[in-house]
């Protein structure tokens, strides 16, 4: 690998992984802040929230802000990073389908921690994943869009213990889970970034230091959810 290609990789490394500085850092703040004003309706009963958004509709890279509820305002849990979406960027609202490398648009619930690790710190319904722990991805079967421990007769699937650290801390995002529709995107986890570019199949990626910090917070009890898309989308309202 010629060193110049080694620098950019590097360039891009601390990018993708690293926090936002400077004004950048106002202004997703103030963006986050705006969209969870702008979504207020249909987040009455959510204490903390995590809003993730790009500003280009195809970007893959994203901005993260986690956000907590405090007298009944919005306040800043830690400051903005990057994070990686789908490799197609965001699928308009009702959009997304099955192998799109887009990330859907809307407000998601935080459900089930799978880890390679016991968590012991964590609030977060958790298991430690297994060799046997797989999610289904396969349209025709009737487990799709939902994880199976053990045998499947499923044509395809998403192992969720993993020869990387993708998976280690694993979070499902409640997307077209309940009810699942045959077709419409499967799989769609919180999960770490472990690669450069950071992209994604269609899930929310971020660095592990923020993740460790997300998953000792996250409490099931303060209706943990998610608000997700391009920020044009997402400041008008879903």
């Amino acid at each position: 690998m010629k060193l110049s290609t080694k620098l950019l990789l590097i360039i891009l490394m601390v990018f993708s992984y690293s926090n936002i500085t400077g004004q950048s850092k106002n202004s997703a703040i103030e963006n986050a802040l705006l969209i969870a004003d702008q979504n207020k309706n249909q987040l009455g009963n959510v204490q903390q929230l995590l809003v993730v958004y790009n500003e280009q509709p195809e970007s893959f890279t994203s901005v993260f802000v986690a956000l907590e509820k405090k007298d009944d305002k919005w306040i800043v849990k830690q400051e903005p990073i990057t994070a990686g979406i789908g490799k197609n960027g965001f699928a308009l609202s009702n959009q997304k389908i099955e192998g799109d490398g887009k990330s859907p648009t809307g407000i998601f619930r935080l459900g089930k921690l799978f880890s390679y690790e016991k968590q012991t710190n964590t609030l977060l319904e958790n298991q430690q994943t297994t060799k046997d722990d797989k999610w289904i991805d396969d349209v025709n079967s009737p487990d799709y869009n939902k994880h199976v421990s053990g045998d499947t007769d499923a044509k395809s699937y998403e192992n969720l213990l993993l020869s990387n650290d993708a998976y280690k801390y694993c979070t499902v995002i409640e997307y077209n889970t309940n009810p699942v529709v045959k077709g419409k995107g499967s799989a769609i986890f919180f999960h770490l970034a472990t690669k450069v570019p950071n992209f994604t199949s269609g899930c929310i990626a971020i660095n592990e230091e923020y993740m460790k910090s997300m998953i000792d917070w996250l409490d099931p009890k303060q209706n943990p959810t998610i608000i997700m898309g391009n920020l044009d989308i997402l400041k008008t309202g879903m």
